[in-house]
């Protein structure tokens, strides 16, 4: 389809499923160079997605914010005035890559043609009354990994080849913005450090704490730091507290944007986390990644594009010490 010029792509939360959708820009921008492309997203994620290579802007979506105010007026003239700007814009393709309800919705306010997902992949959301809202949907085998789900949609609604796995994967995260991003918080880094990210949405994915106790002394001994980023006041708390058994090797930074985020990342020597976003942000920046999974999942959200990322652990065989602790000294951490 090389007539296609302009493309919305919509793909609104969360963190980790916005970072998986990032390698089908690159795929976009490879077979289809002058396209111009906007990313539909949840509006504390605009200043990452601005950071993606090949995304010409980045539109802010405030459902989360909306919800909270369904019975102010402010908000509703704040909606009329979000669907207005949206439909200013003629696009060839609008491309729902969540397959919810509410992704469809919005995507349905923009002018174009509107291509989604025609069904439900094994582990993944998806909201079957979407499919009254597409103009052409698209079929996908059930057990595919996030990110060819969202490649093999983008491809179709293009009439691109499907991608195969073995093809070069590219996130395009501009980490020259990051760094600059970091500078400015004016952070006193003690090189080399490791990032720990122990937070997750879900307690039953969270590794034990007697576990990262263990892991942060251990690096402490051989001369390595430990960083504790954090996104709420309950993980905040939690990074405070790892940090007291640390001394003064652990660094709590401030809460970070998540440009910044990505610099701290990309500065590290390693990272090591629970499934979550800042982890999916470490395996796309292909820097040294240990994913502790404790779900048979890692096939669906883990890294498998760069031989630094390292996916540990599945359902009935938690991620052990020792397992990282040998990952760590394969990365000359150990």
């Amino acid at each position: 389809m090389s007539s296609v010029q302009k493309i919305l792509i919509v793909r609104v939360s969360s963190l980790g499923d916005v970072v998986h959708n990032m390698p089908a820009i690159a795929d976009i921008r490879r077979l289809h160079p002058e396209a111009q492309i906007d990313w539909l997203v949840e509006e504390g994620f605009t200043d990452l997605v601005d950071m993606v290579e090949g995304v010409r802007r980045a539109i802010p979506f405030s459902l989360r914010r909306w919800r909270k105010g369904l019975f102010s007026l402010a908000n509703w003239r704040e909606i009329a005035r979000f669907r207005r700007a949206l439909a200013e814009e003629k696009y060839d393709l609008v491309i729902d890559c969540q397959g919810l309800i509410k992704t469809a919705w919005v995507a349905s306010w923009a002018r174009g043609k509107l291509v989604g997902l025609g069904n439900r992949t094994d582990g993944a959301g998806y909201e079957w009354p979407v499919r009254f809202f597409y103009n052409k949907r698209v079929p996908i085998e059930a057990r595919t990994h996030v990110v060819e789900r969202t490649r093999q949609l983008v491809a179709a609604a293009l009439g691109d080849p499907r991608p195969e796995v073995t093809d070069a994967i590219r996130f395009g995260i501009d980490t020259r913005r990051a760094a600059m991003a970091l500078s400015r918080v004016g952070l006193n880094l003690p090189l080399p450090y490791v990032v720990f990210v122990h937070a997750t949405s879900r307690a039953d994915k969270q590794w034990p704490e007697a576990a990262w106790i263990e892991l942060g002394q251990t690096l402490i001994r051989r001369g390595v730091s430990i960083v504790l980023p954090w996104g709420s006041e309950a993980e905040r708390v939690t990074s405070e507290k790892l940090a007291k058994e640390f001394g003064e090797a652990a660094v709590v930074p401030p809460r970070l944007s998540l440009p910044a985020v990505v610099g701290l990342i990309d500065g590290a020597s390693a990272t090591v986390g629970v499934d979550t976003g800042l982890v999916h942000i470490a395996a796309a920046l292909k820097r040294p990644t240990i994913e502790l999974y404790n779900f048979s999942t890692a096939w669906r959200t883990g890294g498998y594009w760069s031989p630094n990322i390292i996916n540990l652990g599945g359902a009935n065989q938690h991620p052990t010490l020792q397992q990282v602790k040998a990952t760590l000294a394969s990365f000359g951490l150990g």
